[in-house]
């Protein structure tokens, strides 16, 4: 692999907490946590193939492997002998990958919103979810109708723009209320930016179940109750695999809990790292 430029943002005050976006390709923005900000020194990693962040020279290099490798090197780079790591859907798959490869380096773990592994039930969960939602929502919203097809377009074959076309049309599907709060969430909906060649990536399919007994450190699982790519099912799937893991179900929420119930997110995380704290004492 090629020498690749590879940014983080920082922001907030108190113990550092590494915080891995989703995607792959999306950008970090959205993953902004201003309450958490307050209590912890946030450093927000811009995956490789997003933003001011380089891109590689060949995107089937787009792996779990490449953005593992990447956290590494942040981590790395800012001495850290060992981190909280917040991994968000794709970027839980990340964090698991890299906690299971660097045990030493993580003194505790935010798993939200994620999975442990994306098989063809993985992925089938998801449209069957996402066709029930249409359902609900289609009377008053007719734009729905389109979102299965969205969600199942092969994003490997778009531009940026259509990839972050895709993205910003399901959005609301992405959440418990949108069209409740929709004066709220709108603009994040139209920030939403996605890079196709991350989608080009190829490497082996994701699945981490068999591994996750050998994850040492204390672990919060948190998901939406409401979220439907990857929902209490696939969380509990963690819980039940990692022997330090805490489960929590926030109701009303879907994806995005630190979008929706931001007091609530706050909470979660920063009582599980300050109960973490306690039992090291």
């Amino acid at each position: 692999m090629s020498r690749v430029e590879q940014r983080y943002h920082v922001a907030g005050t108190g113990p550092v907490c590494i915080a891995h976006s989703g995607g792959p390709g999306i950008s970090w923005e959205y993953l902004r946590m201003p309450l958490l900000e307050r209590s912890l020194t946030m450093v927000y990693i811009e995956p490789v193939g997003t933003g001011a962040s380089g891109f590689l020279a060949d995107p089937r290099e787009y792996t779990l492997a490449t953005y593992t490798h990447f956290l590494h090197a942040v981590i790395e780079h800012l001495a850290l002998p060992d981190v909280v790591l917040l991994g968000h859907s794709h970027g839980g798959f990340v964090a698991q990958r890299y906690a299971l490869e660097h045990p030493g380096r993580v003194a505790a773990l935010v798993l939200y919103d994620t999975s442990p592994v994306t098989d063809e039930g993985f992925w089938s969960a998801a449209v069957a979810n996402l066709e029930r939602f249409v359902q609900r929502h289609i009377s008053e919203h007719p734009e729905v109708a389109g979102y299965v097809t969205a969600l199942t377009t092969r994003l490997d074959q778009l531009t940026d723009d259509g990839t972050t076309a895709v993205l910003r049309t399901i959005m609301p599907a992405y959440l418990y209320d949108y069209w409740g709060r929709e004066e709220e969430f709108r603009p994040v909906r139209q920030s939403l930016r996605m890079y196709a060649a991350p989608s080009r990536g190829e490497g082996p399919p994701f699945d981490v179940r068999d591994e996750l007994s050998a994850i040492t450190a204390p672990t919060l699982v948190l998901v939406g109750k409401d979220d439907f790519i990857c929902g209490p099912h696939w969380a509990r799937m963690i819980h039940q695999g990692i022997p330090k893991a805490r489960l929590v179900v926030l109701d009303e929420t879907g994806h995005m809990a630190h979008l929706e119930h931001p007091e609530a997110f706050r909470a979660e995380v920063t009582e599980f790292l300050a109960s973490r704290r306690e039992d090291v004492r």
